[in-house]
């Protein structure tokens, strides 16, 4: 049973937080890439959505454990037009058959999903044979001195943001996940703590 703090607060934390000038800016990096029928991991408050594009896109199918979440997702605004439904369900076990899609979205849920690995798996389990993982994640900074900042006030940080980790290498995380990124940017987020700022992005395939 999820607390009342879960319930009515961390959502629209999660909300704000995520929807961020400098967090939008790198959604809008990566999200307008996929194609074809979308899956998206950890699709929260729906805070992607606007970044679809209907003519490329034939249908977003997102996941999440959250029924707040899920619920502001179904009222977040899309482009008109856009074939969007919104799943209960978690990242480590998909409720999708194998080869579903031609594009998953991951954005800023790697963080706090409970096993990387497993999620990682069933992303590449749900692909279709060349589809493409679209990701952008924050994550353990390179610089030393910011990354034992983020070690030190993880603990804290997780049951404050829903289980999210400050420490976890994005990239690392991803290719070690079974995967070959064919494109990457990285680079700490304007107007953030440098303990949250540490962003990557990019493009991979299922090796």
């Amino acid at each position: 049973m999820t607390s009342f703090y879960d319930r009515t607060i961390l959502p629209w934390f999660l909300n704000a937080a995520c929807g961020s000038r400098p967090i939008m800016k790198q959604r809008a990096k990566v999200v307008p890439l996929a194609a074809g029928r979308v899956l998206e991991l950890g699709i929260g408050s729906g805070l992607n959505l606007p970044f679809y594009d209907p003519a490329t896109v034939t249908s977003v199918h997102g996941v999440d454990p959250s029924p707040e979440l899920r619920g502001l997702a179904e009222a977040a605004p899309r482009p008109e037009g856009l074939d969007v439904s919104v799943e209960d369900g978690v990242a480590e076990a998909l409720p999708f058959e194998d080869h579903a899609f031609d594009s998953v979205v991951c954005t800023f849920t790697l963080c706090s999903v409970h096993s990387p690995p497993a999620a990682l798996h069933e992303a590449r389990r749900v692909l279709k044979p060349g589809g493409r993982l679209f990701f952008c994640e924050h994550g353990l900074a390179p610089d030393a001195g910011v990354a034992r900042w983020q070690g030190r006030i993880e603990p804290i940080w997780k049951r404050l943001a829903g289980g999210c980790h400050l420490t976890r290498p994005v990239i690392l995380t991803i290719t070690e996940g079974g995967f070959a990124v064919e494109y990457s940017g990285s680079m700490y987020l304007p107007s953030t703590p440098r303990i949250a700022g540490w962003s990557e992005w990019g493009v991979a395939t299922a090796r």
